[in-house]
């Protein structure tokens, strides 16, 4: 069984990468790790360098407002070449935009029609702001959990985090979002072919 460590900026965030460790049978998540944003994530990049030495690693961060993954990916590590067990992901431009890749599952969950759930998830600047304000459609109890509004100001309700952890654990479908999110696509392929090598390598 692959062991990987999982690193991660919040809960969201690694929900979604349990989920696509969880998608082959002989890996797992060994060890999570996450703080509050990115800040803790770029200040470790010596550290998970260390680890993927002897154990294989997931790094998953949000591009947010970054002009591309491979500059933001140089800008973290350098020139300094990464092991082939670290997966350094980035999320074009935020883990929002991944889970909204799979509309079928988003729209069912806050009972609206998929057509209202944007259809390029990763041309939206702002995917956070997105999804909420599609959730203002949503039944009474899932709005009032997931978006606080005031005014024109939106904000994620205190259940935001425990409802969509919830949604990616159970429902989500990362083969269909990966239809609409390249950046899901390319992370599931790096992921699938680190976990087919490394499976011959330490069978």
């Amino acid at each position: 069984m692959l062991s990987f460590v999982l690193a991660t900026e919040d809960a969201l965030s690694e929900a979604v990468g349990r989920r696509l460790i969880r998608e082959h049978s002989n890996a797992v998540v060994g060890l999570p790790l996450r703080e509050n944003g990115f800040g803790y994530l770029r200040r470790s990049i010596g550290k998970f360098t260390q680890l993927a030495r002897t154990s294989p690693i997931l790094l998953l961060t949000d591009l947010d407002r970054k002009p591309c993954p491979g500059a933001m990916i140089r800008e973290w590590v350098g020139d300094n070449p990464l092991p082939s067990e670290f997966l350094f992901r980035v999320v074009v431009r935020s883990v929002e935009s991944w889970i909204m890749a799979d509309a079928v599952e988003f729209a069912a969950f806050l009972c609206v029609s998929a057509a209202r759930i944007p259809r390029d998830p990763e041309t939206l600047l702002d995917p956070k702001r997105s999804l909420l304000q599609v959730a203002l459609r949503a039944n009474r109890d899932v709005r009032a959990d997931i978006v606080r509004q005031r005014g024109e100001n939106l904000t994620p309700g205190t259940g935001y985090n425990t409802r969509l952890t919830s949604l990616v654990a159970s429902q989500w479908c990362p083969d269909r979002a990966a239809q609409r999110s390249p950046s899901l696509d390319r992370a599931r392929r790096r992921l699938a072919a680190a976990v087919a090598r490394l499976s011959v390598e330490h069978p």
